[in-house]
């Protein structure tokens, strides 16, 4: 069953059921994604109901009890993500496919864009500024995002680490993160063990937790600080990038202005280095 069919499932049944059970897969419909991470207990409690009135909505539907249904959230979730799945839907699709895709990815920044407050880039300011060391974390593509963050911050003279698996493990990395310290991770799906892991080694250890996800169900969001949440939807690789580099560079320029005086100092000694004719072609003009 994918996720459509049991989107449809859920909806057909919903308005048949009793108040407690409509609630539950009400739940389930507008939660798909968090519901498929969290245990059957979480779920009962936020509803305020019974672990039973879960099994009974699972078997409302047609399985066995909720741990198949949340099997079959899981395998929905994970068609979602399915890059070959996606492809083969966009090239089953009719109409344009440029042309939906950049309607897609204009979606991705004005609802990363629509989620983003003055009082949460203020925040992660305030979290820099006071930070002895930035250690920016990110496993696949998730990596790219938080390395254009940690190139910001390093010419911006904060001193700031790119954590990701290479010779040692991002566990073996994170034991040297503790108090004072702040992880800046980025996380999309698929959502790595060992990335939560070490974010929560980092964070029982004393460090401040910023995450950058798509959902608030994505794992490292049990230990975050603050959140920033980002569009990330794609029709045909699992997850955008162009809603995150955004974020990035807005949180970036933010934090230059705030840091005022001292950014501009070391943005003045980079620009010295721009001037290397050993490295650049300064002829083509010099930017960094």
């Amino acid at each position: 069953m994918d996720s459509t069919q049991l989107q449809n499932l859920l909806m057909e049944r919903a308005h048949t059921m009793p108040n407690k059970a409509r609630r539950v897969a009400e739940y389930l419909l507008a939660n798909m994604r968090e519901a498929s991470f969290r245990s059957i207990g979480d779920i009962a409690e936020e509803l305020k109901v019974s672990k039973a009135q879960l099994v009974r909505v699972a078997q409302m539907l047609g399985f066995s009890g909720y741990s198949e249904l949340k099997t079959c959230l899981q395998k929905a979730i994970l068609e979602q993500i399915n890059p070959a799945a996606l492809l083969a839907r966009a090239v089953n699709s009719s109409g344009s496919f440029p042309e939906s895709l950049y309607r897609a990815e204009h979606a991705n920044l004005d609802d990363t864009m629509a989620q983003l407050s003055p009082e949460d880039t203020e925040k992660f300011c305030e979290l820099v500024s006071s930070a002895n060391t930035v250690y920016c974390i990110g496993w696949g593509i998730s990596s790219l995002v938080v390395e254009l963050l940690q190139m910001r911050l390093s010419v911006m003279g904060r001193k700031a680490v790119f954590v990701h698996r290479g010779s040692l493990s991002m566990w073996e990395q994170a034991r040297c993160i503790g108090e004072g310290d702040l992880v800046v991770v980025c996380e999309l799906p698929s959502y790595a063990v060992e990335v939560t892991e070490a974010v929560e080694m980092a964070h029982k250890n004393g460090a401040k937790v910023v995450t950058i996800t798509d959902s608030a169900a994505a794992p490292v969001c049990r230990n975050a600080d603050l959140s920033f949440f980002v569009s990330a939807n794609s029709p045909t690789f699992g997850s955008s990038i162009i809603g995150p580099l955004f974020l990035t560079h807005v949180l970036a320029s933010a934090l230059a202005i705030t840091l005022e005086s001292d950014a501009k100092r070391h943005l003045e000694e980079q620009a010295e280095f721009l001037h290397d004719e050993r490295i650049f072609h300064p002829i083509f003009g010099l930017r960094y």
